[in-house]
């Protein structure tokens, strides 16, 4: 069974963390639907468009405008969808590739 809690405000890492373990999130935030969808959590954007239409595109998240009716229909079909969807925003190792890259460059000189 689904429940939602309300909560005082939190910093960006237990932010994250919340929305890890979160089943759905609904947000109007391009950089939470951005999140979700690396974090493999299915998303309802409360939104008539979106910066972040990759995540449209791969399956994480839906535009449901401010209609209640709509947020609801589309709650439920993330719900019953759930997740699978390939990060369109990369691996998460472009640091290590980047680290390895300066240390070659640094090994030439």
């Amino acid at each position: 069974m689904a429940s939602i809690r309300f909560i005082d405000p939190v910093d960006y890492l237990d932010f994250l963390n919340l929305e890890k373990g979160a089943q759905l999130v609904l947000t109007d935030s391009g950089g939470v639907q951005e999140e979700t969808c690396i974090l493999g959590v299915p998303c309802v954007t409360l939104r008539d468009n979106t910066e972040r239409p990759e995540t449209i595109d791969v399956g994480s998240n839906m535009l449901a405008g401010t209609e209640p009716d709509k947020i609801v229909e589309c709650a439920r079909r993330m719900l019953v969808k759930g997740k699978g969807w390939n990060n369109p925003f990369g691996d998460g190792k472009a640091a290590e590739r980047i680290g390895r890259t300066l240390i070659n460059i640094c090994s030439i000189y």
